[in-house]
């Protein structure tokens, strides 16, 4: 069993575009976004493609899940995997967990597992990432 390796680093986003799902202006309501990270740090991403299905139970809060295809490196290593990612929210920010989803490394990434999490307060314009994973 490989052993697990633990990294960080920072991530920031851009190119948030929301959609309404269904009825507007009641709760709970849904929503679809896409959005664009960029991460720096143990895992390089130049921009990423990620798309959440956001769940809104009051006017600030609710939670999300989502998929984010990163293709970069992990520790120099280059290739490209993508996370499963389920978080909630207030008015506050942000708090998310992710983890690999299995089979989805390419190149050096063959193999891929792994977990980690963020958490974004409103008004930062970048987000620290903690990452733990290991290579097959």
């Amino acid at each position: 069993m490989p052993t697990p390796v633990e990294t960080s680093g920072r991530f920031t986003f851009a190119d948030w575009e929301e959609t309404p799902v269904g009825p507007q202006g009641a709760t709970p309501r849904l929503a679809h976004a896409r959005v664009t990270n960029a991460f720096t740090g143990g895992v390089e991403a130049a921009g990423t493609s990620c798309a959440y299905t956001i769940a809104y139970n009051g006017e600030d809060t609710g939670s999300y899940s989502g998929m984010e295809l990163l293709a970069g490196s992990v520790d120099g290593r280059k290739g490209s995997f993508v996370l499963e990612e389920r978080g909630t929210f207030d008015a506050g920010g942000t708090v998310c967990r992710f983890e690999v989803v299995p089979g989805s490394g390419t190149g050096d990434l063959v193999g891929l597992t792994g977990s980690g999490g963020f958490t974004y307060r409103h008004g930062d314009t970048s987000v620290a990432y903690a990452f733990t994973y290991a290579l097959a």
